[in-house]
């Protein structure tokens, strides 16, 4: 198998890829909670994560790649509540618009989409080890995780216990015994959805359902690669690294990988801070293809600035992508040309390189612009051969397939190819001024 290299946050460094077991690959990234529309900086991390299960794929993996939907939360509880619906119609309505939004980025169908309120059973039982072994206890209320008992924690996040309680704000709740201690369950008696466990009546803490679900779909205490959003760093991921340890000895992933923010005006973008832009409003105006290629303008770890320009900028160049690849095949079909799979093997090689290596996707990118101007040579020259267009809009095309984006091209219409005829017979006959006029009509559709 070819050698990956990712960027592995938990020890901070460049790292070659082993996976648990050869052949196969277990990734696993945290999905939305699903009480609003989504905001674009969402779709980074399900994009990143889907150019690393293609690449994986295409060197011969089999990949088995899973997001979650936190559908239990007291954002979801508050929203349903304004709106006068329950919290399923709520999350099921905002399930289904995100999957939308899936589809129009042209994502990979997952191996599970699983949601939290499909593992309340599986987490009360997960909650009630950590009592028993004393990792977690009950305080008022509420069940909280005791941090201190965790020697590791911090790790991800890069931080000391010490300097994580310095840090931290004065909570609320009293009833912790140290500020870190997070709460695994409450035990609530409010309007909100609430469920009959042995460990109480009331709902998960967000940081237990990932543990759980991961150990559930994988059927394994560990997996090859967790990941998200840079904000998940700490807590969240921090947090599910202590329940692993804990109840399972593990820190639950092997290599983490974590996206960079999108910024504007030089914040991250997020609902809480009122800056959102929602993925929905940016998809009405631009193709999937642009949102994917706006996000592979610099590494995944790195942030981003959302710029209409740029999105706007590299619209023109999707087209003319799109442009050249019809071109191409129209040419081929229209000379009866019989196709072949021939690609450039060296320059398909240099693309996924930089793939393996972190998905250096910037660096793909220029091999991918290199021949598109190779293309285009060809199309406007008199005296290329078919064999050599065919062979570089086929790299194309498997290059552009591997980065996500979509280039469907509609069969010639028996009437266009009628037109192509008439034009080639007027301008052998020299009959120029009919072969202008039809000349214009292929060129406007496209075809020549």
């Amino acid at each position: 198998m070819r050698q990956v290299k990712i960027f592995d946050s938990y020890r901070g460094k460049i790292e070659e890829f082993k996976p648990l077991k050869d052949g196969e690959v277990s990734i696993y990234y945290c999905g939305p909670t699903v009480y609003n529309h989504m905001h674009l900086g969402n779709f980074r991390t399900v994009i990143t994560f889907d150019l690393l299960t293609r690449v994986l794929k295409e060197i011969g993996y089999n990949v088995k790649t899973v997001s979650n939907y936190t559908d239990i939360d007291d954002k979801i509880i508050k929203a349903a509540s304004e709106e006068k619906i329950s919290e399923k119609d709520l999350s099921s309505l905002y399930i289904k618009e995100y999957e939308i939004l899936l589809d129009k980025l042209n994502i990979l169908p997952l191996y599970a989409h699983p949601k939290a309120s499909e593992y309340i059973e599986k987490m009360t039982l997960f909650i009630n080890d950590l009592i028993k072994s004393g990792y977690a206890y009950k305080k008022g209320n509420d069940i909280f995780f005791r941090v201190s008992k965790v020697e590791e924690y911090g790790k991800l996040s890069k931080q000391t216990v010490d300097d994580l309680v310095s840090g931290s704000r004065i909570d609320v709740n009293l009833n912790k015994e140290n500020p870190l201690d997070f709460i695994l369950w409450k035990l609530t008696d409010d309007e909100g959805i609430k469920f009959d466990t042995i460990i109480g009546k009331g709902r998960p803490g967000w940081h237990t359902e990932c543990v759980c679900m991961v150990n559930e779909v994988f059927s394994s205490p560990i997996i090859d690669i967790h990941g998200g959003g840079f904000d998940l760093k700490f807590p969240h991921h921090e947090n599910e690294i202590a329940q692993s340890i804990a109840h399972n000895g593990t820190k639950l992933a092997n290599y983490w990988m974590h996206c960079g923010f999108l910024m504007t005006n030089g914040e991250k973008m997020s609902k809480s801070l009122n800056n959102s832009m929602y993925a929905k409003d940016v998809l009405s105006r631009h193709t999937g293809n642009v949102v994917r290629m706006f996000f592979y303008s610099t590494s995944y770890r790195s942030p981003i600035n959302y710029d209409e320009d740029v999105l706007s900028s590299i619209d023109d160049k999707d087209k003319k992508i799109y442009a050249s690849l019809k071109k191409a095949i129209y040419r081929l079909a229209l000379s009866s040309y019989k196709e072949n799979e021939t690609i450039d093997t060296a320059d398909y090689e240099e693309f996924l390189s930089y793939l393996l290596d972190d998905l250096k996707v910037t660096k793909s990118v220029t091999v991918l612009e290199k021949k598109l101007k190779e293309l285009n040579s060809l199309l406007t020259s008199g005296k290329s051969s078919l064999d050599d267009i065919c062979r570089v809009k086929n790299t194309i095309l498997k290059m552009t397939s591997l980065l996500g984006l979509s280039y469907p091209v509609e069969s010639l219409k028996d009437e266009d190819i009628a037109v192509y005829n008439s034009y080639i017979k007027a301008r052998d006959e020299k009959d120029y001024v009919r072969s202008d006029s039809l000349r214009k009509i292929l060129l406007e559709k496209g075809i020549l």
